[in-house]
């Protein structure tokens, strides 16, 4: 047997024949003091007494080496070294051949020799429990030390340190996100304020944490189903929910050929860009991935790459005076069906066509063809327009120059009068008697100079109109006695014009007619005439 497992069940065995004695009579033993706390490797004096009247014999037992340092007839000072492990101390004492002991608790302590956060995962997810364990290897007295979980500063939790070299104890958190880049670390802690002393700790290395947060939807691709042959079209590949967005990686491809993409973050979302050109016909496939942590995710859509020309628009002809046919014809593709503006009821097919006999009206009317394809399950539109311009006289009418005006003395008005007609006339507007120009635009203020009849004359290539327009400016009068005979007037002479108007278009139209006829009969007679001719 080893010399200190000898000792120490030499000192159970008194400590047993201890509990068996009878209590002391007239004599007792004590030892001082009757507890102690010492570190490791340390020296202790214990004094042993007894109350007796003559000279008593007095012995220590204790495992660590010791010595007497001092001593009386009742009472020896033993002083003990290099004590290395917790034991009881037996005083053992006799007199009057009474045998009587004393025992004492010596507690000895030291720190541990290390501490350590076991590693972490690379990336831990938020919200997973995670568990840590802290590896303390030495220590005592374990009753009073314990280990403490630290995040940063903050202390989450406190476990005693149980037996085990070295000695693992464990712990159980949920990582937040806010714990992202946060150190984790171990603290030990030997509490031993309740024996007079202090509380020392140490804190082992810190380990930074990594956490995310990856969704478990899948990405979302946006990419058209279907593209034209030779167009550029863009992709975009985004994800939100991702923690730290930053941090993830996001990959375009497009068949096995990965793109270029633009990634740009903006707080838990990442967005992917890229351009893309396809000049081959046919499905393509086209993938987009989002890596963070450990895991990733995925999507996947298919492109149809199609080619489909505009279809063909044609005015004949696209410049016509007034009341001549126009045809408008629109062709496209075969499989694809056209719809040209202003027909209806006409079977779907390549062509469509429609014929107008154009009017004042129509002028810079656009007419549009839409061409229609489906592809891959979606319907394709391509659309063109063409505008037609008519040729026709002048026009002056109420809506554009009204015939009468009649405004207050410094009033702030707008004097309207515009010529209609293609091409454009040239507006002239004189007052009678002195041919002083009407004042069309802005009169800030309204002056009694510019009171007036006044003739406008609108000419053109095609033709020419005039139109009377009266000015007339209050001032100084009763303003009722005037207002009323001037409307009276303006309602009679408004009739008056439209009717002449009319008249005078209907002349009109009955000269041309008969022109048209005539240049007729002379083309006829020249064509004879030609004909009849020998060559």
């Amino acid at each position: 047997m080893a010399p200190g497992a000898a000792g120490a069940a030499r000192l159970a065995l008194l400590a047993l024949l201890w509990t068996l004695l009878p209590g002391p009579g007239g004599a007792g033993t004590s030892i001082h003091p009757s507890e102690a706390i010492i570190p490791r490797g340390g020296s202790l004096r214990v004094n042993c007494s007894i109350s007796c009247d003559q000279k008593a014999i007095l012995s220590l037992e204790a495992e660590s080496a010791k010595k007497v340092v001092d001593r009386r007839n009742n009472w020896k000072v033993f002083e003990l070294s290099d004590v290395q492990e917790d034991h009881m101390l037996l005083c053992i004492s006799m007199c009057h051949s009474e045998v009587t002991m004393a025992s004492m608790d010596l507690t000895v302590y030291w720190f541990p020799e290390h501490v350590e956060l076991a590693p972490l995962p690379l990336w831990q997810p938020v919200g997973e429990e995670l568990n840590l364990s802290c590896l303390v290897s030495g220590g005592a007295p374990r009753a009073h030390l314990s280990v403490v979980l630290l995040r940063g500063e903050e202390e989450l939790g406190r476990q005693p340190v149980g037996k085990g070299e070295p000695a693992e104890v464990m712990f159980t958190v949920q990582p937040r996100r806010e714990d992202h880049g946060t150190n984790f670390s171990c603290r030990w802690e030997l509490d031993l304020r309740s024996q007079g002393l202090e509380l020392f700790q140490n804190t082992s290395a810190p380990r930074k944490l990594q956490t995310y947060v990856l969704p478990s939807i899948d990405p979302h691709l946006e990419v058209p189903r279907i593209v034209e042959v030779g167009s550029r079209w863009p992709v975009k590949c985004t994800l939100d929910g991702l923690f730290p967005a930053s941090d993830a990686k996001v990959y375009l491809v497009l068949g096995d050929q990965k793109l270029e993409s633009n990634i740009t973050y903006d707080g838990d979302s990442v967005l992917a860009k890229a351009w893309m050109e396809e000049n081959e016909e046919g499905t393509h496939s086209l993938k987009c991935s989002v890596s963070l942590g450990e895991n990733s995710r995925r999507t996947q859509e298919n492109v149809t790459v199609y080619s489909f020309p505009l279809p063909t628009l044609t005015l004949s002809p696209p410049e016509v005076s007034e009341w001549t046919t126009v045809t408008v014809e629109c062709v496209t593709r075969d499989g694809a069906v056209v719809k040209l503006n202003g027909t209806s009821a006409v079977p779907p097919g390549p062509r469509a066509q429609l014929k107008l006999n154009a009017s004042a009206s129509d002028h810079r009317s656009n007419f549009s063809c839409s061409a229609a394809l489906e592809i891959a399950g979606q319907v394709v539109h391509k659309h063109q327009t063409r505008e037609l311009h008519v040729l026709y006289g002048p026009r002056l009418d109420q809506r554009d120059c009204p015939g009468n005006w009649t405004w207050q003395e410094g009033s702030e008005q707008t004097l309207k009068c515009e010529a209609q007609g293609n091409p454009i006339p040239k507006l002239n507007c004189s007052r009678k008697g002195d041919g002083a120009s009407l004042p069309i635009g802005d009169l800030r203020p309204v002056r009694r100079e510019v009171a007036g009849t006044y003739l406008c004359r609108a000419t053109s290539a095609r033709g020419r109109v005039t139109r009377e327009v009266v000015l007339n400016v209050l001032h100084g009068q009763n303003i009722l006695d005037i207002v009323i005979p001037v409307v009276a007037v303006t309602l009679i002479l408004g009739a008056l014009g439209t009717a002449g108007y009319v008249y005078n278009y209907q002349r009109k139209i009955q000269k041309y007619e008969l022109q048209k006829a005539r240049k007729a009969q002379e083309e006829a007679a020249l064509k004879l005439n030609a004909q009849s001719t020998p060559p």
